[in-house]
């Protein structure tokens, strides 16, 4: 028997034991074609496919997340027929206990024809941040560059699922039936409410995207909004969509580093920014805050989390697929947990109002974009080619299970500028869903 049909009867026989120990309704198309159902009601229209026996030795010889995720990238391993979700459903809790059930002996000799295989999959490449990505912003931490690995893919590619104002954060569902766009309008306006935005104030938001946040709030709530980017991409945009709109007069936005920032600002809006500044830099970014504020100003932060650990030591160890996503997706970002981040805001002169989570928000947004990527998949690959679409198409979907499942969340925390006296807010919060 030749070396290529060993494999072939080895990866048969490991695919037919796991088939018997924890059947699911999926399929593997291994490189030569054949279909192989890993249960007995498998259609095959969803499958997982090996492109080459490549791909399995690299996994074998380096079985860790980073190895699935370039052989994803290249397509040298690939979802057929479905996406993420599909594989996900169709699992269900079978590969809880797949491991347990496998016979490692079987495991080992079905494997050990691809230990001394062929070398690098073809088409196989790096994806991942190849920068530094340092902690600390005094030990010359690089946030423009960090910013612009994933911001500045294309805005063209942004376009192809984003809503019609590219907010690129939660959105915020009446009900779970409502769209995409009607969804983001919706979080635009409970921003503006929960600051409480009145006309001819100052509002400053930090990491303004696309500049949905910032046109809205001048347009519908009066105020003279500033906001400020560090990727180029998104800087141009908005300078665009400033002058298409006639907003001269009342929005503004540079490519600055927050932490250049100064004035005094009656409103401030962090969205989806606070998650790129990184766990050791928390004391500045909220010290910077404070400063930029006004006595009683208000700040609403909203940002990803991560669940609390019963040490922060145990806390700061990554998960592989956390790490994987800040790879390749979010160099330089870390997620706090929701007790974290209060204190953090506590401790640097604020007084906290309000924090309400949006996770089942998230994982239907993420999921919505996952789909209208998936629609638009051929007008990405052009745009961004196929390595780059892939990597977007399993992070979306990634993340919506991930906030679905609750390992991940999503908080909006509402905190003004502490001084003596009263807040100056309402008794309750019935004007915000007025």
């Amino acid at each position: 028997m030749g070396e290529a049909d060993k494999r072939l009867t080895a990866i048969r026989r490991l695919l037919a034991h796991v088939a018997e120990k924890a059947p699911v309704d999926l399929a593997v198309r291994l490189w030569n074609g054949e279909i192989v159902p890993l249960g007995a009601g498998a259609a095959g229209d969803v499958a997982v496919v090996i492109r080459s026996p490549e791909a399995i030795s690299r996994l074998v010889r380096s079985p860790r997340l980073p190895t699935l995720v370039e052989l994803l990238g290249a397509g040298d391993i690939d979802i057929e027929g479905g996406t993420l979700f599909d594989l996900a459903a169709r699992r269900g809790t079978a590969g809880k206990r797949l491991w347990k059930q496998l016979d490692k002996g079987l495991l080992v000799r079905s494997l050990l024809p691809f230990v001394f295989g062929g070398g690098k999959a073809e088409g196989a490449g790096s994806f991942a941040y190849s920068g530094e990505q340092t902690a600390k912003d005094a030990q010359g931490r690089d946030n423009k560059a960090l910013v612009q690995f994933h911001y500045d893919v294309s805005n063209a590619f942004y376009q192809l699922f984003l809503d019609a104002e590219m907010q690129y954060s939660c959105a915020y569902f009446p009900t779970w039936e409502t769209g995409i766009e009607e969804a983001q309008q919706a979080k635009l306006h409970m921003i503006c409410r929960k600051l409480r935005l009145q006309p001819g104030e100052r509002f400053l938001d930090i990491g303004c995207g696309w500049g949905g946040l910032i046109c809205h709030a001048a347009r519908h709530y009066g105020v003279k909004a500033h906001g400020v980017t560090l990727s180029q991409a998104q800087f141009d945009h908005v300078r665009g969509k400033i002058a298409d709109l006639g907003l001269q007069d009342r929005v503004t936005v540079e490519l600055k580093d927050y932490r250049e920032l100064d004035g005094e600002f009656d409103k401030i809006a962090s969205i989806g920014m606070f998650e790129h500044v990184g766990l050791d830099n928390h004391a500045a970014y909220f010290g910077k805050l404070h400063s930029l504020l006004r006595p009683r100003g208000l700040l609403l932060n909203h940002a990803i989390t991560r669940p609390a650990k019963k040490s922060q030591r145990a806390f700061r160890r990554k998960r592989p697929e956390y790490a994987a996503i800040i790879d390749y997706i979010f160099p330089g970002a870390e997620l706090d947990h929701i007790g974290g981040t209060v204190s953090s805001i506590e401790r640097h002169g604020f007084e906290v109002h309000d924090v309400e989570a949006w996770r089942e928000h998230y994982a239907r947004t993420t999921r919505l974009w996952c789909e209208r990527l998936v629609a638009n998949r051929d007008k990405a690959i052009a745009e961004v080619g196929e390595a780059k679409t892939r990597l977007w198409l399993l992070y979306l979907a990634g993340v919506s299970l991930g906030f679905e499942r609750g390992t991940i969340g999503i908080f909006q925390t509402l905190a003004s500028k502490r001084a003596r006296g009263l807040s100056g807010l309402p008794p309750t919060r019935a004007d915000l869903y007025a």
